[in-house]
Formats: C-alpha cells, sequence, structure tokens
C-alpha cells in the first residue's frame, strides 16, 4: 500500500482551487422512451404503495442523513459525504453506511483499518482510510446494517448514521434527505431508465428536505440562481444549495514528491485514468488548466486488471516528454492495491483530490441546518 499516499491525500487534503465547469450531460436515447415509460410505471407504482403505507418504511430514533440522487452516475456524493463527516467528527460519533456496491461479499460488514477493498468496496474504502475514527459499514439490507450499528457493541456509541446512495432506499424514513442534482443535467430535462438518466420519477424530488445542485460554474448571475430555482419547483419547505467542486493539488500516489497545482502542470501531457460516474466533466474540468489531456475511462468502480495496465502502461510510453498520469481518489484505491504496475508508470501517477464549495455564501447555513437537525434528534437529546 502506498502509505504517502494515504498520509498526504487521505488526511491532509490542504490545498484546493475552484474550478469551473461547463458543458450539457443530458443524453436521450429516443429509441428506448418505449422502455422508460415501462420502467416508469413500475417505480411510480412502488413510490405510490410507499406513499399510501402498503409498503413500510422504518423509522428509527437515531439521526440518519441520506446523501443520494434520482440521476443514475456521478453527482458528487461521496465529496458531500465527506463534508459532512467533516462538519460533525468533532463533536459527534459518525458511522456511514452503504450498500458497497461492486464488493465482493454479501451482508453486514463493519470495517477495520485492514479490510480489503474487495470486501466493502471502493468509496466505503476510501472513506474508512481518510476517517480512521468514524465507523464504516456496507450492507444491502439499510434496516440491518441501521440495526447492526444502533446494537452491536463495537458500535452502540453511534450518535449519527450517514447513509450513502440510498435516496431510493424507502424502507428506511431518514430524517434528513439530502438530493444531489448535477448542475448539467437538471433532472426536469431527463427520461427515465434507460432511455435516460432518471431513477425515478423527477417528482420523487419533493422527498427531499435539502436539495442541492452541484457541479455549478464558478461564476453564476442572479438569472442564472433563479432560473434554476424555478425550473425545479420545490416545496415551500424544501431548502435549496448551489455547490462547486474544488480540485486539489496533486500529489503522487507511490511515493510523496510534494504537491503540485493544476497551474504547475498546465504544460505537461497528462494521461487522465478514470472510471467514476462522470468522466468527461472532469476531462473537460482539466483541459482548462492543461493543454493535452488524454482520457482512458473505464465504468464507474471499474476493478484495475493487468491488460489495463498494460493499455495505460502503452499509451503512457507513446506520449510526449514532459507527461504525467493523472487520476481520481476512488480510481486510486482500486490501483494502489496491484502488484503488476511498472515503475516508470508509478513514478508517473499523481492524485487530483476533490472537496466541495457551497455557494452564494450560505455554507454556514447549510452546516447550521445539518447540525441543528443532529442535535435535536440525537439519542440523548431528551436527557439535555
Amino acid at each position: 500500500m502506498a502509505e504517502s499516499y494515504i498520509n498526504y491525500i487521505f488526511v491532509t487534503q490542504k490545498y484546493y482551487k475552484d474550478d469551473t465547469m461547463e458543458g450539457d450531460m443530458i443524453h436521450i436515447n429516443k429509441r428506448l422512451i418505449p422502455l422508460s415509460w415501462l420502467y416508469g410505471i413500475v417505480v411510480r407504482l412502488r413510490n405510490y404503495m410507499f406513499d399510501l403505507g402498503i409498503i413500510k418504511s422504518t423509522k428509527y430514533d437515531i439521526p440518519i442523513i441520506n446523501i443520494g440522487n434520482i440521476t443514475a452516475g456521478g453527482t458528487g456524493k461521496t465529496p458531500f459525504v465527506e463534508h459532512l463527516i467533516r462538519l460533525l467528527r468533532k463533536d459527534y460519533k459518525i458511522a456511514v453506511l452503504s450498500r458497497g456496491y461492486m464488493r465482493r461479499s454479501r451482508g453486514y460488514i463493519l470495517a477495520n483499518g485492514n479490510t480489503p477493498i474487495e470486501k466493502i468496496g471502493d468509496e466505503p474504502w476510501m472513506i474508512r482510510q481518510k476517517f480512521p475514527d468514524i465507523y464504516v459499514a456496507v450492507d444491502s439490507n439499510r434496516r440491518n446494517g441501521i440495526t447492526r450499528l444502533m446494537n452491536d457493541k463495537a458500535t452502540r456509541d453511534v450518535d449519527v448514521i450517514l447513509m450513502d446512495d440510498a435516496y431510493q432506499h424507502r424502507y428506511v424514513k431518514a430524517g434528513c434527505n439530502i438530493l444531489l442534482i448535477d448542475y448539467h443535467r437538471m433532472i426536469n430535462y431527463d427520461y427515465m431508465l434507460p432511455a435516460g438518466r432518471l431513477r425515478e420519477p423527477w417528482t420523487g424530488k419533493e422527498r427531499a428536505h435539502i436539495v442541492i445542485v452541484t457541479k455549478c460554474p464558478e461564476v453564476m448571475s442572479p438569472i442564472e440562481y433563479r432560473m434554476v430555482s424555478e425550473a425545479l419547483q420545490l416545496r415551500p419547505f424544501q431548502k435549496l444549495f448551489y455547490a462547486s467542486l474544488k480540485y486539489g493539488k496533486l500529489v503522487k500516489m507511490f511515493g510523496y514528491d510534494g504537491f503540485r497545482s493544476l497551474e504547475d502542470v498546465s504544460g505537461t501531457h497528462t494521461l487522465l485514468v478514470s472510471g467514476i460516474g462522470n468522466p468527461r466533466q472532469m476531462e473537460m474540468d482539466m483541459r482548462m488548466y492543461i493543454r493535452d489531456v488524454r482520457p482512458v475511462t473505464f465504468a464507474d468502480h471499474h476493478y484495475y486488471k493487468a491488460d489495463d495496465i498494460k493499455n495505460i502502461t502503452r499509451r503512457f510510453r507513446e506520449m510526449p516528454e514532459p507527461k504525467m498520469i493523472v487520476t481520481t481518489e476512488k480510481d486510486a484505491t482500486r490501483l494502489q492495491i496491484l502488484d503488476n504496475i511498472p515503475n516508470d508508470i508509478k513514478d508517473a501517477i499523481w492524485v487530483l483530490p476533490i472537496k466541495i464549495m457551497i455557494k452564494q455564501d450560505k455554507g454556514e447555513m447549510f452546516n447550521d441546518i445539518i447540525t441543528g437537525y443532529v442535535q435535536q434528534n440525537r439519542r440523548d437529546s431528551l436527557l439535555d
């Protein structure tokens, strides 16, 4: 394992720069619209049964914050989970509960420092490495996961549970639903799967207590804010926020060699290796800083194999100097466990961290809403 990567990226992450993102990410496959209608009928019926109480939702006497989306693919959930962890970790014992997408295991697993990535999935593993003082658990049965976290001896002191990517998991009635919407893939213009990217009708937004439009441009005019707000048609009780991504300074994945800003490498030929939900967005962002960006993309949560490394190696060695490889934090978790990476490739891989920034100077307002909810609903609040 690359200890320098854990020490300098997963723990410190001090240097970030605001970034601007542009582009329309909505693509509709019109030939599949009839299938989307059928899928929509099934999803609407399921939601209707939950709304009527025919299918039961369980409420728990512990603060549960659900961070999710309606759109399939990357909307920035992981940076927001990390933001909430940083906000709450000083005052509360936090547990992150995920289904552990693409993990090679079943059932409930409470992660520790030695849990392999294959058992819990890349995102839970990354969060556990970054924040070793919190609980990280995986279970496709979220109700069972919550019950275990609340009652097992090892975790019964938990104060708040963050449910990652569970907006459609309505068997659990979270006290605070945070819905993330990609600025470049607004849900009111999208279609249901498989023609579009919606997991459920866009009216499902009404279950959210907080709606955050993510990946916004660095600069937005008042009329742009108003147009987005009017298009979403939110209820009066729903709080709307806007957020941008903040890219940090690059750090080597193997062997610490200082930090490098994106401006520092503007003249470098860069191989961008990613297996994330929205690789095109990152590619566009990188091109704002670096003149030559050559993407090598894989499926979201892709586990790298020997042939992938051979392809990356070939592509990199064909590039002119000066050159480097840039990848994401999530991809780094899956790359660093491999033992077949050539030394020249190891030496060339740099990791680009990401955080989020709440816009319009409303960061404190957002934080106050979250901390207020947790404080008012924690299990021992009645004793205060």
